[in-house]
């Protein structure tokens, strides 16, 4: 009997992370593949698969412009398949290629003029920027965010803010110029300059003063068991009710308030690859499937709005991630057409080939990689 129960409670588990997994993922991917295929109707090309997943196909139809849309068994991807391509990743097929008449040039992708071929790679990208928007966007008006004055409640002792002069109540206005509006504001700012020297300006008992601190490097494990190494003051928030509020947005703010989100995701993504290179970040925070599988159910518990908040996160990830100069991903196609722009006639198949090659090592290598972490990381929780 107990074993039942612990098999029930192992299934409802990995289904608690499964399907937020799914769901999160399916949207992301969804809306990269509605760029591409959007853009690429635009131009005229014609658009033989849309596919969610990649394997076989477990269901879909055909739409009046000939295109199957698909969902399919391994839910890791997707793709669009384009006239003119050999598989799923969009390699020409020479031969139909060369066998085509004029009207069939003009539907295939590979025959597209150099501007038509770099918008319909790089709308993959800039739709997951814009989902991600929209998703921020309508979380802050449907949901609002619980803003929290940044006001000091505690200060931990022998900490970079005690050393700086903190003071329980003080008030934090701006740091380094740029006006604080919430403890959030200041712990992103703080989070991300360990090891930085900061200048607060704070309000104490109605007059203003300068402080200067250094954020602390410190590795912080948040309420899922999640890791995270972050820069650190040593102060507590105020949580008295006249510092606490729920806020909501009208659609204009929201959408800036959107925008302002996905730009910080943008920096602090660049912030944390530029910590590799120094060594002030550990690439044991990279993840991989596994780990987003994990946080997707670890989210899900919190409601519907964080899951949504997640997804949007993703979604710049995902994008940005496509947007590396790396080949076989988008950013790799918009190199070799930067190449082709500036020299005025593409590179031969041969180097194509050999970048594609290279391209799809470096992200095997980053797939396993971060795979390997994923498993270290839930071996050690």
């Amino acid at each position: 009997m107990d074993v039942l129960s612990g098999l029930g409670t192992w299934g409802s588990s990995l289904l608690g992370y499964i399907i937020p997994f799914l769901f999160v993922l399916t949207l992301v991917v969804f809306f990269h593949e509605l760029g591409h295929f959007w853009v690429a109707r635009r131009a005229g090309v014609r658009v033989l698969t849309f596919s969610l997943g990649f394997g076989p196909e477990l269901c879909g139809f055909n739409d009046k412009h000939g295109t199957r849309w698909r969902l399919s068994a391994v839910p890791l991807g997707g793709y669009v398949r384009f006239y003119g391509d050999e598989d799923a990743a969009s390699t020409p097929d020479k031969a139909r290629l060369a066998q085509m008449s004029p009207q069939e040039r003009r539907e295939s992708f590979f025959f597209q003029p150099l501007a038509w071929r770099a918008a319909i790679v790089a709308a993959g990208p800039i739709a997951n920027f814009i989902l991600a928007i929209v998703i921020f966007a309508m979380v802050f008006m449907v949901f609002g965010r619980q803003v929290t004055a940044p006001r000091v409640d505690q200060v931990n002792p022998a900490s970079a803010a005690e050393r700086a002069g903190f003071q329980p109540g003080d008030l934090v206005l701006s740091i380094d110029g740029a006006p604080v509006e919430s403890f959030s504001d200041m712990q992103r700012v703080v989070g991300s300059n360990a090891g930085t020297p900061l200048t607060f300006r704070v309000e104490r008992g109605g007059v203003e003063t300068t402080l200067s601190a250094t954020p602390e490097l410190r590795e912080m494990k948040d309420a899922f068991g999640n890791v995270h190494r972050l820069g650190l003051l040593g102060i507590s928030r105020s949580l008295a009710p006249s510092d606490v509020a729920t806020r909501r947005y009208g659609p204009v703010e929201a959408v800036t308030l959107g925008a302002q989100e996905t730009w910080f995701v943008v920096a602090r993504t660049f912030d944390y690859l530029g910590g590799l290179v120094t060594g002030r970040e550990s690439p044991d925070q990279l993840g991989g499937p596994i780990r987003i599988a994990q946080v997707s159910g670890q989210v899900a518990t919190h409601g519907i709005g964080a899951l949504l908040s997640l997804a949007a996160v993703l979604s710049v990830s995902i994008g940005l991630l496509n947007l590396f100069p790396i080949p076989l991903l988008d950013g790799g196609h918009l190199l070799f057409y930067a190449v082709e722009a500036v020299r005025g006639r593409p590179l031969s198949p041969r180097t194509q080939d050999i970048g594609f090659r290279i391209g799809l090592a470096i992200v095997l290598m980053l797939m396993v990689f971060a795979t390997w972490n994923d498993v270290f990381h839930l071996a050690t929780m």
